[in-house]
């Protein structure tokens, strides 16, 4: 069986939210188990991420970046970047913040760079904005909180929760498109490595 973890930071719960639908999507694939640990546990236990056949990265973006949670086991994480240990593993990213933008991409440009350190294989979204509603395209406000990728974005699954306390936010919409991105990653994870 192929092993999948997600690898999370969330400071106030809605990484978290977001984190548990993406190990959803892991867990809805046959023959793949997922694993879910926070970024503290991820450093304190390096060592149990070398036989997954991937992780995704997922952490709240502020002020335009990474999380400090996030980026503290990335540096950790050096110590396997040396043996190239997490070579050709496949490799996702999350992120979540209280707008719409938030220069959340700056973020997932973050965790794709760390995951090219590693020579691991990114995996993309592979949505169309508001895949599940596509005429929320034509409103002036633009796609709701049920629209799958209502964010826009390519490389990683983006979520908005503005003010609003979890469990509530992320919305519905982020909640199934974090499930989508982590069905998605698990299955190109068991091609390559099933």
């Amino acid at each position: 069986m192929a092993k999948v973890a997600v690898v999370y930071h969330s400071q106030y719960g809605h990484t978290e939210v977001q984190a548990k639908a993406v190990l959803a999507g892991i867990s809805s694939v046959d023959g793949v188990e997922g694993v879910l640990m926070t970024a503290e546990e991820a450093t304190a236990n390096l060592d149990s991420l070398d036989d997954a056949a991937g992780i995704i990265f997922g952490c709240p973006t502020y002020m335009g970046s990474l999380s400090a949670g996030m980026k503290t086991f990335i540096e950790a994480s050096a110590k396997k970047w040396f043996t190239l240990a997490w070579k050709d593993k496949v490799a996702g990213g999350f992120t979540n913040s209280s707008s719409f933008s938030g220069d959340k991409v700056n973020t997932l440009q973050d965790l794709w760079h760390n995951a090219m350190q590693h020579g691991m294989i990114w995996v993309s979204l592979g949505l169309h904005p508001c895949s599940n509603r596509p005429d929320d395209m034509n409103a002036i406000t633009g796609p709701g909180p049920e629209a799958h990728n209502r964010v826009g974005g390519f490389g990683g699954a983006l979520a908005s929760s503005f003010q609003v306390a979890p469990p509530d936010a992320p919305p519905v919409g982020d909640r199934e498109t974090a499930e989508i991105y982590g069905r998605r990653v698990a299955e190109v994870a068991l091609k390559l490595h099933g």
